[in-house]
């Protein structure tokens, strides 16, 4: 409502109060905008381990889905992501597209300047799947390893990056929904890998 509004007195008086006012129409308009965002992702945070109850899911066709809804962000970025043979899991599908989701689209979003390259690999260890997201993006220097899975933790401005920060933790809360864990190694201009673990069903 605010932002609707703020937009209305804009589009009526836009030059005819003032570059100050201008900005500030704009400035309140932003902030709005931010803030529904906000909502949303406190809301999907809080909403995580209520949505469904596990069962088989096929990690192939949750990686494709994802693929299809950034199909846009794959193409502005000319991002190309590969796999090894994806597994079934048990697991809460609309949560582990999400995970997957965000994990990806952060590669797609922090690059730099070469053509964005992901790859989705996994490997059986003991009685759980290791999965690891790898990409060739900005990196992350080790002393914030730890800190981007904090509620709202962001690194960089919103100008240059937009976001409201909740993609990691979220991210980490759908892990340890499924009993697993979550981390990254990186390091700044080479790149990121994160590493998550899912419960495995069949024999190895």
């Amino acid at each position: 409502t605010v932002a609707t509004y703020t937009q209305r007195l804009q589009k009526l008086h836009h030059g005819q109060l003032g570059e100050v006012a201008d900005d500030c129409m704009a400035r309140v308009i932003s902030g709005a905008r931010l803030m529904d965002r906000l909502i949303d992702d406190l809301y999907t945070y809080s909403r995580v381990g209520r949505q469904g109850k596990a069962a088989p899911v096929n990690c192939a066709g949750v990686l494709a889905a994802v693929c299809a809804n950034l199909k846009a962000a794959f193409d502005e970025a000319g991002a190309v992501v590969s796999s090894d043979s994806l597994p079934i899991v048990p697991g809460v599908e609309t949560e582990l597209l999400r995970l997957f989701q965000n994990l990806i689209g952060n590669a797609v979003k922090f690059r730099g300047d070469r053509p964005v390259q992901v790859h989705v690999g996994v490997r059986r260890q003991g009685d759980e799947w290791l999965f690891s997201v790898r990409d060739n993006g900005i990196g992350i220097a080790p002393q914030y390893w730890k800190r981007i899975f904090g509620i709202g933790e962001r690194l960089h401005s919103k100008t240059k990056y937009p976001g409201t920060g909740f993609g990691l933790a979220i991210s980490q809360k759908i892990v340890e929904h499924h009993r697993g864990r979550i981390w990254v190694e990186s390091e700044s201009g080479s790149g990121s890998t994160f590493h998550f673990t899912l419960a495995a069903t069949s024999p190895p």
